[in-house]
């Protein structure tokens, strides 16, 4: 059966215009996204090292972050940015981690389906930045960025259902794209990934 993830709802209007007011924080915000994402799914490897079906595709998926990171701190660097010694919490992470069960495996399926829907709205923001920024080299940046995520929106749904039923996994989709739908209009507008 064929499925297709897409939010439920756009960002609000006034992201953008937050992002292209203050790109500089923008940038560190999406560096430090792409650490997390990286760290996101080598903890998973570190959790579930025994599930071997996923394994290699989360250890790839790791890796690859982990280069983004590096070129979006290229960026910082070029524009004599730093990483803050500190960044505040990400509340929309915070909320989707929030509605994480806890047994053991309910946990791995809410987290994959986590890791999908993080980068689903991530390939929205991207594709809004690209078609918003007026520097070539940058909107080329963001452009392949988001071709090279694609994949990556249903990857870990793919994942999921190497261990769980396909009607299971899609119908709790179903329920954090919804719930994530309703998130993403009433979390601070801040020129940040989340």
């Amino acid at each position: 059966m064929k499925y297709n993830l897409e939010v439920l709802s756009p960002s609000p209007a006034g992201w953008i215009e937050a992002v292209m007011n203050d790109f500089d924080s923008f940038l560190i915000s999406h560096a430090d996204g792409e650490r997390k994402v990286s760290a996101f799914a080598l903890g998973l490897v570190a959790k579930y090292p025994s599930f071997t079906k996923i394994v290699p595709a989360l250890i790839e998926m790791g890796v690859e972050e982990l280069e983004h990171f590096q070129q979006v701190y290229g960026l910082m660097d070029e524009r004599g940015l730093v990483l803050p010694q500190k960044i505040a919490k990400d509340m929309y992470m915070v909320e989707l981690t929030q509605q994480c069960r806890h047994g053991r495996m309910d946990r791995l399926m809410d987290r994959l389906i986590i890791g999908s829907l993080v980068e689903i709205r991530a390939l929205e923001r991207f594709k809004l930045v690209a078609d918003h920024l007026t520097d070539p080299a940058l909107k080329r940046f963001y452009k392949i960025l988001w071709a090279s995520e694609v994949k990556h929106g249903t990857a870990y749904i793919d994942l999921a259902m190497k261990y769980f039923e396909q009607d299971k996994v899609l119908e709790r989709a179903q329920w954090f794209f919804e719930y994530e739908a309703d998130l993403i209009q009433r979390i601070e507008i801040k020129p940040a990934l989340h």
